[in-house]
């Protein structure tokens, strides 16, 4: 409103996981609230009794916390506002605004077919008969003439003939205000000065003008609930519709057929800085195109103005890539408590008590360097952790039971390693001398010939630094594992 700070809301329906989408609407409202000093509102939108369930809410809850983004006002819940409702339903329907309709979908199509009219829509039947109110859905009387501009910071202005739109239904028959009513009375009410949501929502901006437009002249009396009184319908927000997310094939997101749940992504050991990062630039760019900034930056240079109307890719793998640098950046202690989840919490994949800290801090440098997400920690140092190691069959397949010169190189390996183990020389630099020199006897670099010998020791073909480990692991342990793995591949084991 002139002179007050912006005031946005987000306004998600807790029918399922968290989406990434809804995720990248949250933070543009919250970056303009952030940028102007503004007010973040969270507003529950709850009245689908069948599809909604509470774990949903603590998710959105839970999720955006996550992300830093709590709310400055709210969460308020839609269920809790049906008086309100009722009020606004009342004063439409006294003034004629809206009329009580018993069409059928299937009356509608049948008539509309019979009329040579091709496209779907009301043609009014019911505006004129004088149903009563009680048990019928309650449709809003739009204008015959003129047009509806929906003026969009994104998209500019976007013109909706009033012919063209048909008297949608604003109330079920059980009363219930639908999706249009009830949020501009909600936006009224809670001063909303910024709607900054989804462009699959465009179609439905109309709708809701022509109602906010109604109220307003009908004298209707906002109220904030603060008590101290009602204040007049204010002028319509900015309204602001973000580009669709889309896949690889340039689809729009799938619940069912893409990675969408925000919570997953967390789950995964994605870092909530990463994860704010990149939601920013899906359809939005700095003024100096960085692709990399801290949340200071971006609340700085974020203007609605900026961006862009396309659709914007949400890609994993630049996602995940990005998530990597982060973890990179991290300090090492930082890092360390960062993975407390994944190494001490339920998600390790060993017996708490096998968890030995000190050895961890040793690895975790190495690590560090190596993972793209937090999750990918615990397998890789399981080895460390376990008392055998998780032998991956694909790794073994390729490295030792398909390689016709791994068991040479086991044997070898074992006789060169116990040598060292006897002269008490067991470090990463001894280890690394003694494979170059198996290598060289099998007649190997020495990427080739520690193959075999990292997939005995650690069950993987991917993880720390070879030598490293196994100076961590000791002798007796990197020994029994060679011997196991040499007898495994003798017996034909595959």
């Amino acid at each position: 409103m002139p002179g007050e700070s912006p005031r946005v809301r987000f306004a998600p329906s807790p029918t399922g996981y968290f989406h990434v989408g809804s995720a990248r609407t949250a933070l543009f409202n919250w970056l303009v609230a952030r940028r102007a000093g503004g007010t973040f509102v969270l507003r529950i939108e709850d009245t689908d009794a069948e599809r909604n369930r509470e774990e949903w809410v603590d998710g959105i809850l839970s999720a955006m916390h996550w992300l830093s983004m709590d709310p400055d006002e709210g969460p308020y819940r839609q269920s809790d506002r049906t008086a309100r409702y009722q009020q606004a339903i009342e004063v439409l329907w006294t003034a004629g605004r809206l009329y009580a309709c018993d069409c059928t979908r299937q009356a509608i199509d049948e008539r509309n077919r019979a009329a040579g009219i091709l496209t779907p829509g009301y043609d009014g039947f019911c505006r004129d008969r004088g149903l009563p109110r009680e048990g019928h859905a309650l449709r809003f009387r739009t204008p015959d003439e003129g047009t509806t501009t929906v003026v969009d910071v994104i998209r500019g202005d976007v013109e909706f003939p009033c012919a063209s739109m048909d008297d949608f239904v604003a109330v079920k028959a059980s009363g219930a205000p639908l999706f249009v009513l009830a949020n501009v009375v909600d936006d009224i009410d809670m001063r909303i000065s910024h709607v900054i949501r989804g462009e699959d929502l465009l179609p439905t901006t109309p709708r809701g003008i022509l109602v906010w437009e109604a109220l307003a002249a009908l004298g209707w009396v906002a109220d904030d609930g603060s008590g101290s009184g009602g204040f007049p319908t204010p002028g319509l927000p900015v309204f602001a519709h973000l580009p669709m997310l889309v896949n690889e094939q340039r689809k729009k997101l799938s619940k069912r057929r893409d990675p969408v749940a925000v919570e997953s992504y967390r789950d995964q050991g994605y870092l909530p800085d990463a994860f704010v990062n990149y939601l920013a630039l899906l359809g939005w760019s700095p003024p100096g195109g960085e692709e990399r900034f801290d949340r200071d930056q971006l609340v700085d240079w974020f203007a609605l103005e900026d961006v862009n109307h396309s659709p914007a890719f949400f890609d994993v793998q630049k996602l995940t890539h990005l998530n990597g640098e982060y973890i990179r950046a991290l300090p090492l202690e930082d890092f360390i408590e960062a993975c407390g989840p994944w190494v001490t919490g339920e998600a390790a994949p060993w017996p708490p008590e096998c968890f030995d800290p000190g050895v961890f801090r040793r690895l975790a440098p190495l690590v560090q360097e190596r993972v793209a997400v937090l999750g990918e920690v615990g397998p890789m140092v399981d080895f460390v952790f376990l008392e055998a190691p998780v032998v991956d069959p694909d790794a073994w397949a390729k490295a030792v039971a398909g390689d016709p010169g791994a068991g040479g190189i086991l044997d070898a390996a074992t006789t060169a390693y116990g040598e060292l183990a006897g002269r008490g020389t067991w470090d990463a630099e001894a280890l690394h001398a003694a494979t170059l020199a198996v290598g060289e006897q099998v007649g190997r670099k020495l990427g080739k010939a520690q193959a075999p010998i990292r997939v005995a020791v650690t069950g993987r073909r991917v993880g720390p630094p070879l030598f490293e480990s196994m100076a961590e692991l000791g002798p007796d342990v990197t020994l029994a594992r060679l011997r196991a793995a040499a007898e495994r591949l003798h017996h034909g084991g595959s």
